[in-house]
Order: C-alpha cells, then sequence, then structure tokens
C-alpha cells in the first residue's frame, strides 16, 4: 500500500502525475514497480469516494449503534427478571410438592 512507502513518498507524487510525468518515470525514480501504482489507482477509483464522506456519519453510526446495544441490555435485563421470577415459582412449586 502508499503506507508502505512513508509520508515523504506520497506529496510529490500527484504533482507529477499532473506535470504529465510518465507513470513509468515517476515509478522508477521512486523505486515503485508500474503494477503496484496501477493498482493503487484502482483502489482510489474504487474506494475514493470515501474520502469525500462527511466525518459525522461516522459518529452517528456510532450513536446509533450505542442505543441500539442499550436497548438489547435492557431487554436481556427483563428476560433475566421474567426467568428468575420463573425459577422461584418452579422452585416454590418443587417445595410444595415435597419434591426439594
Amino acid at each position: 500500500m502508499l503506507l508502505d512507502h512513508g509520508l515523504a513518498f506520497k506529496p510529490d507524487f500527484p504533482d507529477k502525475l499532473l506535470d504529465k510525468v510518465p507513470v513509468s518515470e515517476l515509478c522508477e525514480e521512486k523505486g515503485l514497480q508500474p503494477t503496484v501504482f496501477y493498482r493503487w489507482q484502482k483502489e482510489f477509483f474504487e474506494n475514493g469516494a470515501a474520502a469525500f464522506e462527511s466525518k459525522e456519519r461516522p459518529a452517528r453510526q456510532v450513536a446509533e449503534k450505542q442505543k441500539r446495544i442499550e436497548f438489547l441490555e435492557k431487554k436481556v435485563q427483563s428476560k433475566d427478571e421474567v426467568l428468575a421470577e420463573l425459577m422461584a415459582e418452579h422452585v416454590a412449586l418443587k417445595k410444595s410438592l415435597g419434591e426439594l
């Protein structure tokens, strides 16, 4: 990935492409295989829109997930309370029948 080549590698890459420096020349200068460059380019075009998405969206998703977690925790607590009540009644019934 591009990160493997360090931050110093990235800044001038787009500028040189805009200056119409051939990809093969740029890759040779940076010690990079052209196939790696084209793979990065493909990944960018496939996933580049994510770079322009609002940063609020993940925060909203986190808030929604937190609400869902709280809802499910309350639901589990409610079920645990019902189960505890049923078990208490079961034990009381067994005691009354002399099975315990």
